[in-house]
């Protein structure tokens, strides 16, 4: 196990291009999925242990400016994996920018405020609710679960399962919650049908979009 993990530090990995997507498709199930048990626990304290909320806005268990931000951190940071402190770095200043840069836009071009850290626990050095250290942090920490846990179990998979069931496995899981987001994200709204919101609340979920 050691040597699989000093081979992933020390060695160039050349994937061709449909496994590499395979392997993206992966990392963007696993981080959405990843950020909506974070947000869950999250809330679950912030309410004072007295509720449990679904957080996102999808029927699935993912939330998708964790993928985006997970997607960003690789790209970003692989060639610099050697370096666990650079990562931390890199990964917890863009995942801030993306943040703040996600919260304003969806509270000044979309009208609807997802998250204000200036409500919430733990909101130290928050900028204008959309952003503050303790959330900088989870960043920096959960980059380093990807670059050196992640990622080298989606590289390992690659490498050992027969490539066309590799590649039906990622694109068929990883299309199954892209799917769940663009209905409730488009479809649901150009159409007229119930969104995952509507159908939790009335089911009696305490629902919290982001």
């Amino acid at each position: 196990m050691k040597e699989k993990y000093r081979n992933y530090l020390n060695n160039e990995y050349h994937f061709d291009k449909s496994t590499m997507l395979g392997i993206i498709a992966l990392i963007i199930v696993i981080a959405g999925v990843f950020g909506f048990l974070y947000e869950v626990v999250f809330y679950y304290f912030n309410s004072g242990m007295t509720e449990i909320y679904w957080r996102g806005g999808n029927f699935l268990p993912w939330i998708n400016i964790y993928a985006i931000g997970a997607v960003l951190i690789y790209f970003l940071t692989y060639k610099k994996r050697k370096n666990p402190l650079l990562v931390f770095l890199i990964s917890a200043i863009a995942t801030g920018i993306l943040e703040y840069v996600g919260g304003a836009f969806m509270e000044h071009v979309m009208h609807v405020k997802c998250w204000d850290y200036s409500t919430e626990i733990l909101s130290f050095g928050n900028i204008n609710g959309y952003v503050c250290i303790r959330s900088v942090l989870v960043f920096g920490i959960s980059s380093l679960l990807l670059m050196y846990l992640i990622v080298p179990f989606c590289f390992y998979l690659a490498k050992r399962m027969d490539k066309k069931k590799f590649l039906i496995l990622s694109y068929t899981i990883c299309a199954i919650f892209l799917f769940d987001e663009l209905y409730n994200l488009i479809f649901a709204r150009i159409f007229s049908l119930p969104r995952a919101s509507e159908i939790y609340k009335s089911l009696g979920f305490n629902y919290l979009y982001f």
